[in-house]
């Protein structure tokens, strides 16, 4: 056990904290302590990842862990088993055995002698939602948690099948895991055994792509975990966050109307990071709302937190469309029950292209034929970007969606003459007629500026042989007349005076979405939106929050500073589209432990405009992790294509000790494609 004691904020720091499960796994983690915590006990809040402590989210760790711990609790940050420095092997994300080994650690960190036995849980994303999960188990222990950037069904709002549609972040997720639990545990930690931990970890590391394209319903693989299964099983107190620039902010509203104990919501502009350090503006003090909320609900403390308002969400006002934003301009909102009782739902309906009206339909045929690279102005499914105040930040976010306004069915309503915010979620019927049986839309809701500019408001898929389910999908008949409902995701957004709402329908959507197998014709005969509106919008904040605090960041030396940048190819001569992305993290050494990390990944989406079945995802990482004479490095690439009955991915692991290759690994899968 490695500790030292920052004696200004009067904190113990262990580094290597043992947790040792029933089946004598070990798991490794890094405590925060008040030093007073051994005659008198605290509460414990547990961050329970695989993105590993010492070199993964070491960065965001030191901006809220210490922080916690100084109010007078024990913060508990967990590498899982078969990440970072845990024995063990991962096999997948939300196992039956990663949430028991959570259940373990909880029981384990409840009868420590500086804990009070109360415990709480928290994370983001993989975090937030294992966080929910274990909650749906109801250890004794677990009396409240904070999750973000979770979903409630791991199916259908996750990076794998939104609306039935196989989502290419299915794959670029696979990579970063099969990156990640590719490097080395640190010998620092784990002792001389670290190199036969190394490579066991590398024998038994499975390609996640595979698990999760062999599974193309909503079957009991994904009812796993998702706790929209039965909501009731939540006993513990819950705090959800999510931002409107990331993919993952549905779960926050659902949560907050579905739960019957005590839960409160929390949505801000932001990316895919922690509200006091995500992009765009405004940031807020989240570690206080932390605080508050462990306070009450661990220490009894009666601070009010429970009489907040239901949901608090930012109101986002229309902005010109940009892949980056320092900041949004809006209104902080405040709810205080939900559903939310002061949004209207209003009707609109399709008359025909470019036509929205309020009035009674009228009939007309509209045929959608959109080339497969459609969609190439969405940004990242979750961007990462941090804080920044000057010049730009990466281009994550979506564009101008002019460009695939053009290869999509448009309509667009009459100019508003009121000021409209939209608060919820739309949704659009459609009556269609496919060419094929097998194929998807995409729907986007835009605000389009007097000028023609077209921001992305919202979006929603639909893989339309799930029109009437995930669990037992059904193929069209082609010719014959349809009916299909899109949920577009939750949105809140001021639509101001003299600007139009354009729904666009594109039947690809590139590369977002992995593309049907054959291109189809799509004619719409008729259609309708449902759009919830704000019916007392007030001009001034009904809630505020503090500024985020200034805090003591993560103490290392930048060796070469990364960079992040974004590529659109058309290549005339081969009539081919190419998205490329590298992304460089950056050469980065540790001021306390001397760990120095570098990694690089590339990603290149390519695709002919007229055969879908040429589309293929390439992704590429390389890695190094080395301290002084010690030197290690990983190099990791996969690969998707396909034909018309099947999926073919491709991986492999290099690991080398110095320069000598020590380990080689490839992975070969065909998979069939099941109604994609």
């Amino acid at each position: 056990m490695n500790s030292s004691v920052n004696s200004l904020n009067k904190i113990q720091v262990i580094e290597n904290l043992g947790i040792v499960l029933s089946d004598g796994c070990r798991l490794s983690a890094k405590a925060w302590l008040p030093i007073t915590s051994s005659e008198k006990p605290v509460p414990v809040v547990l961050e329970y990842i695989p993105y590993r402590k010492r070199d993964g989210t070491i960065f965001r760790d030191q901006l809220i862990h210490p922080h916690i711990a100084c109010h007078g609790y024990a913060s508990i940050r967990v590498d899982m088993r078969g990440s970072g420095d845990s024995e063990g092997v991962m096999l997948d994300e939300y196992t039956t055995q990663e949430l028991n080994d959570a259940v373990e650690v909880i029981n384990w960190l409840a009868t420590q002698p500086w804990s009070t036995g109360s415990v709480g849980m928290m994370g983001k994303s993989w975090g937030g939602f294992n966080s929910l999960q274990v909650a749906s188990l109801a250890p004794e222990a677990l009396k409240a948690i904070v999750t973000g950037y979770t979903s409630t069904n791991r199916f259908s709002d996750d990076i794998h099948y939104k609306g039935g549609c196989l989502l290419n972040d299915n794959l670029r997720w696979a990579a970063v895991m099969l990156a990640y639990s590719a490097r080395p545990p640190d010998p620092e930690i784990v002792g001389a055994g670290w190199r036969e931990m190394w490579l066991d970890r590398l024998e038994n590391e499975p390609f996640l792509a595979n698990n999760w394209l062999s599974h193309q319903t909503y079957d009991d693989y994904w009812k796993h975990g998702s706790v929209s299964e039965d909501y009731s099983k939540i006993k513990a107190a819950v705090l959800a966050f999510g931002g409107w620039a990331d993919n993952y902010m549905n779960a926050v509203p659902e949560l907050v109307s579905k739960l019957a104990g005590p839960v409160k919501g929390i949505i801000g502009p932001w990316v895919h990071q922690y509200p006091h350090m995500a992009a765009p503006s405004p940031q807020i003090d989240f570690l206080n709302e932390l605080i508050r909320w462990w306070d009450h609900w661990l220490k009894g403390t009666d601070n009010g937190v429970e009489n907040d308002p239901a949901l608090i969400y930012y109101l986002q006002d229309s902005v010109r469309p940009k892949r980056s934003y320092s900041a949004r301009p809006g209104t902080w909102l405040a709810e205080l029950d939900m559903p939310n009782n002061r949004v209207k739902v209003e009707k609109f309906y399709l008359n025909g292209l470019n036509k929205v009206s309020s009035k009674k339909p009228l009939d007309f045929k509209v045929s959608l034929f959109s080339p497969t690279f459609c969609g190439l102005t969405q940004g990242e499914f979750f961007p990462m970007s941090l804080a920044f105040s000057e010049g730009e930040g990466p281009p994550e976010l979506p564009g101008d969606q002019r460009a695939d306004d053009a290869y999509s069915a448009c309509f667009d309503t009459e100019v508003f003459d009121v000021s409209t915010s939209i608060v919820g979620r739309a949704v659009l019927t459609l009556k269609l007629v496919s060419s094929v049986a097998q194929t998807q839309i995409a729907v986007r809701l835009c605000d389009v500026h007097p000028d023609g500019a077209s921001t992305k408001i919202c979006h929603g898929l639909l893989n339309l042989s799930h029109r009437n389910g995930d669990e037992n999908p059904e193929v069209l008949e082609p010719g014959s007349p349809a009916e299909v409902r899109v949920a577009l995701d939750e949105a809140a957004y001021n639509l101001p005076t003299g600007h139009k709402l354009r729904i666009a329908v594109s039947n690809s959507y590139w590369p977002f979405v992995w593309p049907a197998a054959v291109q189809s014709t799509i004619n719409i005969l008729s259609g309708s939106i449902e759009i919830p509106i704000h019916q007392s919008v007030s001009l001034t904040d009904e809630y505020s929050f503090n500024p985020p605090k200034e805090l003591e960041g993560w103490a290392h030396v930048v060796l070469r500073e990364g960079s992040y940048n974004k590529v659109i190819k058309n290549d005339l001569g081969q009539n081919s589209i190419t998205l490329e992305i590298n992304s460089d993290s950056g050469r980065v050494k540790d001021s306390s432990h001397h760990l120095v990390t570098d990694q690089v990944a590339k990603e290149v989406w390519s695709i002919n405009p007229i055969d879908p079945l040429s589309a293929k995802g390439l992704i590429e990482w390389t890695q190094e992790i080395s301290r002084n004479e010690w030197v290690t490095a990983i190099d990791t690439s996969c690969s998707m294509t396909a034909d018309e009955n099947y999926f073919y991915i491709k991986g492999n692991i290099a690991a080398k000790e110095k320069d000598e290759i020590i380990f080689s690994k490839e992975f070969n899968h065909t998979i069939v494609r099941n109604f994609k």
